[in-house]
């Protein structure tokens, strides 16, 4: 009895030293990495660093966030996705990167996208305008746009992202109901690199969020001609939406949304959702975002998540189906 009592004892004492030992490794423990594939000022930029001073203070731990963009977020995914999945690299990525990118490059993957990458949760909806340069260029309405490119047959020009960027889709898809022919200038450099195209004048038009384009909407260097959302903004209620100037259906939202590397713990993943919910509430967050004109809108759960990609993916494989845009790159 003696020799139980004492290995009793001791188990005892090795359990209250494990317990908090434990409690001490509950993720997070240590900074956080959050990879954006585009170079800092834009969109997905403002986001992570947005949401990331929240979840700093949420979570207790750093959020680093770490630019690498190139090959249409290729680079940036498969960084993240080759991580050690425990949540310590995740990405913060739009409907570009996180669901074009791996309908369209399927074949520059050296990963399998959908079974090495996994969704955390949306994060925020952009509305986007189509906007157009004011230098040489006196358009300041879509019905004058249409108007000009079919005076003036490839010569109007207009920027976008990337081949395979929702810009390109969404000018192509409009071109093409429009019956125009315009001349794509893609810009490897994300919005900053679009801005500098539409503010030199060597573009004249083109699909971008509010949050990149509204400084210089504001100083009159460039020109919303129409919305891509559902109805008009309350800040610009001049603006009609592209539905309302004759072109019902086209237009992409543009949404950003996390993905963390597959097999990272479902606990963990948990921790993050819960975590964005909470950082969505908050009211430094919603006012960051209100300047921007940004929806917030996380999944319910992580498995809303991942359905709601899977379905991202399936619609842009319809739509990449059906435009057939040449890949010159």
């Amino acid at each position: 009895m003696r020799r139980l009592g004492t290995f009793l004892l001791a188990a005892a004492c090795a359990l209250a030293v494990a317990l908090p030992a434990a409690a001490q490794d509950k993720y997070p423990t240590k900074p956080i990495k959050v990879i954006v594939p585009y170079a800092p000022g834009g969109a997905t930029d403002i986001t992570a660093r947005i949401y990331g001073e929240q979840l700093h203070r949420i979570l207790g731990q750093p959020v680093v966030v770490e630019s690498k963009p190139g090959a249409f977020g290729i680079l940036a995914i498969q960084e993240m996705a080759r991580a050690k999945p425990d949540g310590y690299t995740l990405m913060i990525g739009n409907v570009s990167t996180n669901s074009i990118t791996p309908v369209l490059y399927r074949k520059k993957f050296q990963i399998d996208f959908e079974k090495d990458v996994v969704s955390v949760s949306r994060l925020a909806i952009y509305p986007s305008f189509i906007i157009t340069a004011t230098k040489n260029f006196d358009v300041k309405s879509i019905a004058e746009l249409v108007a000009y490119a079919k005076k003036n047959p490839g010569k109007v020009r207009y920027t976008s992202a990337g081949v395979g960027s929702f810009p390109h889709f969404d000018m192509e898809v409009f071109a093409r109901r429009a019956g125009i022919e315009m001349v794509h200038l893609p810009n490897k450099s994300g919005a900053a690199g679009m801005l500098n195209d539409l503010v030199a004048g060597d573009a004249h038009t083109s699909v971008m969020n509010s949050a990149s384009a509204a400084g210089l909407i504001k100083a009159g260097t460039l020109r919303p001609v129409a919305v891509l959302a559902e109805k008009r903004l309350a800040e610009y209620p001049e603006i009609p939406t592209l539905a309302e100037a004759g072109f019902p259906g086209v237009g992409t939202l543009h949404w950003q949304s996390m993905l963390a590397p597959a097999g990272t713990p479902h606990d963990v993943l948990v921790t993050l959702h819960k975590a964005i919910v909470e950082a969505a509430k908050a009211p430094a967050l919603q006012e960051a975002f209100k300047k921007q004109l940004v929806s917030i809108s996380p999944n319910a759960s992580v498995e809303e998540a991942q359905t709601w990609l899977k379905g991202e993916l399936a619609s842009w494989r319809k739509i990449v189906a059906e435009v057939k845009i040449e890949m010159t790159e």
